[in-house]
């Protein structure tokens, strides 16, 4: 057995033995109940959708105060010249699988925070009332005040996304949730899946740096994104600021009123 990074919510090893390698996560089940769960069904419905490398579950259940998950364990491989260019381009085909409302038939985590997913026909209606309301709730109940600025921002955000159709989402794609898989090309994990606005997985990528450019020019090739795709940027990502606020504290803060003083 060998100790690998976990995260900050749980703990997990590399299980090594006869049949093979495996990837094993635990937590206290008390303190996050259904988490793991939950992640069974992103994790399998991403990789239903076929479209990018997800590792294969292979058991969940809890023991003892605890919950596991068993997963199929990915051995790195060489990372192929074009990586990026071609993650752009299956994350574009992941995009393109839609349902008839946004949001979920379940309820998820983003972190280890609940992510309510009730389903709505409109993605503004949605945005706001599933994923910035209850986080700017959250963060007013830390003494941040900040809901008089979003007040203003929820009545102009029908006008600022353009319509499109949901798309499957990993929901919280950022660098430290892919891999370069067996086969060089993107493998991705942990996942806060929901169908959402494809621009929500795009301005996530960029929220810690960003990707390769090619990331980008590969996505677009194959599923270009509307136009004042990148001014939007900013918007979307009030979401993932607004759970650091909540998970981490008030250092994400000035990032958020900046934004909002933008808007």
């Amino acid at each position: 057995m060998h100790a690998v990074g976990g995260g900050c919510i749980n703990e997990a090893m590399r299980l090594e033995t006869t049949a093979g390698d495996y990837f094993v996560k635990w937590n206290g089940a008390q303190r996050h109940p259904g988490m793991f769960e939950a992640e069974v069904e992103g994790l399998e419905l991403l990789r239903e959708a076929g479209e990018i490398e997800v590792p294969e579950v292979l058991l969940c259940f809890s023991k003892e105060k605890r919950g596991f998950l068993l997963l199929q364990f990915i051995h790195p491989g060489k990372r192929e010249s074009n990586f990026f260019h071609d993650f752009g381009r299956r994350l574009s085909k992941l995009h393109r699988h839609s349902a008839d409302k946004f949001g979920l038939l379940y309820n998820n985590f983003i972190g280890s925070l609940p992510q309510s997913n009730n389903q709505y026909d409109s993605w503004a209606e949605f945005f706001i009332a599933q994923r910035l309301g209850p986080q700017v709730e959250l963060v007013g109940s830390r003494q941040y005040a900040v809901g008089k600025e979003f007040e203003k921002l929820f009545k102009r955000l029908p006008e600022i996304f353009p319509e499109e159709k949901p798309s499957l989402l990993h929901g919280d794609l950022w660098s430290g949730n892919f891999m370069t898989g067996t086969q060089g090309t993107a493998c991705i994990f942990d996942p806060a899946v929901y169908y959402g606005h494809r621009e929500m997985d795009i301005a996530m990528t960029k929220l810690f740096g960003g990707f390769d450019q090619s990331f980008y020019d590969g996505y677009n090739e194959e599923f270009p994104l509307e136009k004042g795709w990148q001014e939007r940027v900013d918007i979307c990502n009030l979401y993932p600021l607004l759970v650091h606020v909540n998970l981490f504290g008030g250092s994400y803060l000035a990032d958020v009123q900046r934004i909002l003083g933008r808007f």
